[in-house]
């Protein structure tokens, strides 16, 4: 019956780290005349805050020491315009409709997705296929093809992204001095993971495993059984979504509610929010969770002075029956970045190397380390580098790296392998991570009929349809029999789903802006 075919991933290169001189490529190094050379690009940029608590208190942060330095290291003269991350679509709406747009413009996402407003398709960015094959030759080997499709429409491509080398980000946390305590080892089916939750629990553990409202990093056990309810997979010559497979979807719910019963989650779980989410966790108040596993860290971090003596790790996430576990699989484009239409051809070339600049070895060590004796030193050919752990420093290392606009975002390898917790997470990644995640049909530009019925669409890549995740948390509640599951497709196919699947289905067979990744095992 199962599964998604065709894996589009192209592995991305690392940029490696060179310590010694400086590469000296800035935007206008090659261009132009030489009294044009050392002539300052000046542009107009907006972008998100991306949850930088110094970006959102800035009163303006084209005053700011660092956003001056990269001004310095590119030649450029930049007017950035910031956007709060939690207002994003909302502010880009208004900017669009205003007409006031700068010379460029960062979304969130791709192309097509809901902060650009059609943007794009009405025109109002230039194409940049020409000038990125020929004055961004490194940015085109770098960048996965998903990322150029995510960032492209109707062949042509329009934003320059931020890309993600690996599509297998969510990972299976653990505390480990915890798990020693009972004896048990690491789950690696979901049967186990049940005995480790309950024995967990007799450790005294508030919530053996800790979740959160709409089933958000709820992946762990919905993975195991191959139902994440955001996802579509093909089902003979349809285009279907994942919780159309009832059987595995009331086995992946019946162990929820057993979870539930038993107090092995929280009993308010419907209801967590992130806030709550993170605090639970940060107070030792859970045994076992999901997040991204660059954050492994960052959590350590957290516990020293809380719990001392906690161990976590990343532990392989439980298979289900068909042998499939882990989580979703995400997007190749975290941001992206596109030129005005307006913007003068030669202004737009400076703009282009302005981005190919990012893929240099001089701004890896910038945005990773900052000022060579300021904020780190050569010693033997090598960086000396020392994570910064106050608040305001942490908060400055978080700003300085907004900047780095356009590179591998899956996480700061240069900076990771300095430390035994990069490393590891960097091992987790390759060993654990790497080898599980459920992959998905996307579409790209989105389907139209959702936006049509927005209760039968997924609210997020992550979180499934307002209908189908209301009927789970009643399921689990113990509301309604799981037994009905099959009431609930049907339920969606009549407000607005089988329009839905009609539209998702000629989109995969005419290969219209379709992306199609496998599940990895």
């Amino acid at each position: 019956m199962k599964k998604v075919i065709g894996l589009t991933l192209t592995s991305a290169l690392t940029v490696s780290l060179i310590a010694g001189c400086s590469s000296g490529a800035t935007p206008n190094a090659t261009s132009g005349d030489a009294s044009k050379k050392n002539e300052k690009l000046k542009f107009s940029m907006s972008m998100a805050t991306s949850g930088s608590r110094l970006a959102e208190k800035s009163t303006d942060v084209n005053n700011e020491k660092w956003v001056k330095k990269l001004e310095e290291l590119t030649n450029t003269d930049i007017d950035m315009r910031m956007i709060p991350l939690k207002d994003f679509d909302q502010k880009m709406s208004l900017m669009f409709a205003s007409n006031d747009l700068p010379d460029v413009v960062q979304n969130v996402g791709g192309a097509t997705t809901k902060g650009m407003s059609g943007s794009v398709e009405s025109g109002v960015f230039m194409p940049l296929d020409d000038l990125l094959k020929e004055y961004a030759p490194n940015l085109m080997k770098l960048v996965p093809k998903d990322a150029w499709q995510e960032t492209s429409l109707n062949g042509k491509m329009y934003g320059i992204p931020m890309w993600m080398s690996t599509p297998s980000r969510r990972a299976l946390y653990i505390r480990t001095d915890l798990l020693e305590k009972t004896g048990l080892s690491a789950p690696k089916t979901v049967d186990e993971f049940l005995n480790v939750m309950r024995a967990l629990k007799k450790q005294g553990v508030a919530n053996p495993y800790q979740m959160r409202e709409n089933f958000k990093y709820a992946d762990t056990l919905l993975g195991a059984y191959d139902v994440l309810p955001a996802q579509f997979e093909i089902q003979g010559d349809q285009v279907v979504p994942k919780f159309f497979d009832s059987e595995n979807m009331m086995k992946a719910l019946q162990t929820f509610k057993t979870m539930f019963d038993e107090g092995l989650i929280p009993k308010d779980f419907a209801s967590i929010s992130q806030t709550d989410y993170a605090k639970n966790i940060e107070a030792g108040k859970a045994g076992m969770w999901s997040a991204n596993a660059k954050d492994l860290g960052s959590y350590r971090d957290k516990y020293k002075s809380a719990i001392p003596d906690a161990k976590i790790e990343i532990v392989a996430s439980p298979r289900g029956p068909e042998n499939y576990g882990g989580h979703l699989l995400y997007s190749s484009v975290n941001t992206s970045f596109y030129i005005n239409n307006k913007v003068p051809k030669d202004k737009a070339i400076q703009i282009i190397k302005f981005f190919e600049w990012m893929t240099t070895p001089e701004a890896e060590r910038y945005f990773s380390f900052g000022i060579e004796g300021e904020t780190y030193t050569m010693e033997n050919g090598k960086v000396n580098f020392k994570q910064p752990t106050t608040p305001d420093a942490v908060d400055d290392d978080i700003f300085r790296g907004i900047f780095w606009l356009v590179h591998d975002g899956a996480y700061n390898k240069a900076k990771e392998e300095l430390t035994e917790n990069g490393r590891e997470m960097i091992k987790a990644l390759d060993t654990v991570v790497s080898k599980e995640g459920l992959g998905s049909v996307r579409f790209v530009p989105a389907l139209q009929s959702t936006a049509k019925f927005p209760d039968v669409a997924p609210q997020a890549d992550d979180v499934g349809p307002k209908l189908i995740i209301d009927h789970m948390i009643k399921m689990i509640y113990g509301k309604e029999p799981i037994s009905d599951w099959p009431k609930v497709i049907e339920e969606y196919k009549n407000k607005g789903g089988n329009e839905i699947l009609k539209e998702a289905t000629e989109r995969y067979k005419q290969g219209t802006g379709v992306i199609v990744s496998k599940n990895i095992n």
